[in-house]
């Protein structure tokens, strides 16, 4: 029987958990044992209240999606480690996929993602997610609102996530390696808030020039400022 822990950054995430964090938390299967853990970096809002209705743990850390998956992953218990952003939610059969990826022993140092959806049915986020689809199959290049599913200790044998306030997503993978990244079918479904707000053009030739940015070695901290 295996064991999965989820585990979800949060920073005055309470808007987006609402939706997201329940059929987590109350997600039930005989053969699937699971906890949630919210890797908290300081929220003001209603996350905490939400985390404690849902049954999901909380853990705090120090501000930063790198340093908040990591301090989710040390109080993780599961031998699987599913890695979420809190305004992603999973098709409904979504532990189907998950279930097979880890029955099979060739995984064991492998990873898994979901395909890349958006909550919003323009043709703008369509073709984003064709884009997205085409960036992690040639690139091996799957982001973290893709989720990521992981044997812990495999995990632990890569170093797991690094401190680090941007590109920590694409950091883990590149240890991965993109030969041993696997896509699994089922959607994670995105707010796509951040399109709406910042353009569905504008917001991906920002996102590729951070990620050009940390290819030539630019600091973190430089990278997020511009994203931010």
């Amino acid at each position: 029987m295996a064991a999965l822990s989820i585990i979800v950054p949060t920073l005055n995430a309470a808007g987006h958990l609402r939706g997201s964090l329940p059929p987590l938390a109350a997600f039930n299967a005989v053969d699937l044992i699971h906890e949630v853990i919210l890797a908290d970096g300081g929220s003001r809002d209603d996350t905490a209240a939400i985390a404690e209705a849902a049954g999901a743990s909380l853990v705090t850390a120090a501000a930063g999606r790198g340093s908040q998956l990591a301090a989710g992953a040390r109080a993780a218990a599961g031998d699987w480690l599913l890695f979420l952003h809190a305004d992603t939610r999973l098709e409904a059969d979504w532990h189907v996929a998950v279930r097979r990826f880890i029955d099979d022993p060739a995984n064991r140092r492998r990873a898994g993602y979901f395909r890349f959806q958006l909550d919003d049915n323009r043709w703008q986020a369509r073709l984003m997610a064709r884009i997205v689809a085409w960036r992690a199959r040639l690139l091996g290049l799957p982001y973290g609102d893709q989720g990521l599913l992981i044997a812990s200790v495999h995990y632990r044998e890569i170093g797991g996530f690094k401190p680090l306030n941007l590109m920590e997503d694409v950091d883990l993978v590149r240890r991965i390696g993109a030969r041993n990244l696997a896509p699994l079918p089922a959607s994670a479904v995105t707010s796509a808030d951040r399109y709406r707000r910042d353009g569905f053009v504008l917001r991906p030739l920002r996102n590729l020039c951070c990620l050009a940015l940390y290819y030539l070695g630019a600091p973190p901290a430089m990278i997020a400022r511009l994203y931010a």
